[in-house]
């Protein structure tokens, strides 16, 4: 359909209508760094608010408990934030999940908090495209479809967590289970200014390998130590050489040693994973454990392995490819320049989404860049234009009730 109809117009234009900007304004306006905990928490409660306006029960879900390992090797505990979670008419024929996330990369103590006008129209602030505008999106873009008679048609779950920018580890379980039984999904990280979205993406591994060796003097007897830094080093060395077309290994960090006249007996490794396919996940798990296997047996050493991999490849396979071109054909329905799509080597939660077998766009945000940057700008002219997209894109997927 190459425009839009009569009967899909009234959704548009009520989605266009929101008052986004200012959403955006007062949201980007309290801090949400994921380990802010009270921000967090101001910020939940202005989503409830303002998600409630919606048909539906909306409800803040406690964390999941996190796992950390520390620069001593003990593993910690992290509390997250609650995750926020609407759900509309779950007995409907269509069933969507929409996706967001309220926390930023900037902390309490970042100086990065204040909101400036870069020029007439682009807004620069922390959280403004990631996303605190894919956020204001989400509401608009429903908000015009519950004034469809298409409406009816379709349920859908929204679901906007409090630690996507550290991994998920704290929302994936409540993300598996709000997916199953979908007919797709839309997640709300921003576009890039032009407009074009993310296609592939690669999985991702963070993994701490705790070293523990055996101190002993370093002039009088260090024969009888084991060395975990040197352990640690020859470990990193042999994670880097696995990098590949389809792997990109990043050993990040290693924490340990002390001072000079004694052998280190515990270092720690911090190592990320990229692989581009499910197989070669798999051939890099592998790979990691006879790589730990051969340096505890040649240091006499012992390794633990803590971590994993938290987001799984993202393939465009067939049914994530019809939306992608759903979403391009309602973009030229609403004379958008024609919306494209590639392959990046970021992860968000729609890694975590298409693990459950659901087809998503993950870029459904409005446009926008330098996100992770005291630079972040928002281009505020899309907020409406995405609103109209996501409004349009589910319109059409109620209409014919698959992708």
């Amino acid at each position: 359909m190459n425009s839009v109809t009569t009967a899909e117009a009234p959704a548009l234009e009520s989605a266009a209508d929101a008052p986004m900007l200012a959403q955006v304004e007062r949201w980007a306006a309290i801090n949400s760094g994921t380990g802010n905990l009270a921000g967090l928490k101001s910020v939940a409660g202005q989503l409830a608010d303002a998600f409630s306006a919606l048909p539906g029960e909306v409800r803040l879900v406690a964390a999941d408990p996190v796992e950390s390992v520390d620069s001593a090797g003990t593993v910690n505990i992290i509390q997250r934030g609650d995750h926020l979670h609407l759900s509309v008419r779950p007995d409907a024929p269509v069933q969507l999940l929409l996706t967001g996330h309220m926390d930023t990369v900037f902390a309490a103590d970042h100086p990065f908090q204040t909101l400036k006008w870069l020029e007439p129209g682009v807004l620069n602030g922390p959280g403004t495209a990631d996303m605190k505008a894919g956020i204001s999106v989400i509401l608009a873009a429903l908000a015009g479809l519950e004034a469809s008679p298409l409406a009816e048609r379709v349920g859908y779950d929204v679901m906007i967590n409090s630690d996507e920018e550290t991994g998920s580890q704290a929302s994936a379980r409540l993300i598996a289970e709000l997916a199953k039984g979908k007919t797709a999904a839309l997640t709300y990280e921003p576009a890039l200014p032009d407009g074009t979205l993310a296609g592939a993406r690669p999985g991702s591994g963070n993994f701490s390998v705790i070293v523990h060796g055996r101190a002993a003097h370093a002039g009088r007897n260090p024969q009888e130590g084991r060395n975990a830094l040197l352990a640690a080093a020859d470990l990193a060395l042999r994670l880097g050489a696995l990098k590949s077309d389809a792997l990109k290994v990043n050993p990040a960090k290693i924490d340990g040693g002390g001072p000079n006249n004694i052998v280190p007996d515990q270092a720690i490794l911090r190592v990320n994973m990229r692989p581009t396919t499910p197989q070669a996940m798999a051939a890099a798990e592998a790979a990691m454990r006879d790589a730990v296997a051969a340096v505890s047996r040649e240091h006499d050493v012992h390794c633990h392995v803590h971590g994993g991999f938290n987001r799984p490849p993202k393939p465009l396979d067939p049914a994530a490819t019809r939306l992608f071109e759903l979403v391009r054909d309602c973009g030229t329905a609403l004379g958008l320049p024609a919306i494209g799509w590639n392959a990046t080597g970021g992860v968000c939660d729609g890694n975590n989404i298409a693990a459950c077998g659901i087809p998503v766009v993950d870029t459904m945000g409005p446009r926008g860049g330098a996100i992770h940057s005291s630079d972040e700008f928002l281009i505020v002219d899309s907020l409406a234009e995405r609103a109209r997209l996501s409004a349009l894109t589910m319109l059409r997927i109620a209409e014919r009730g698959v992708v």
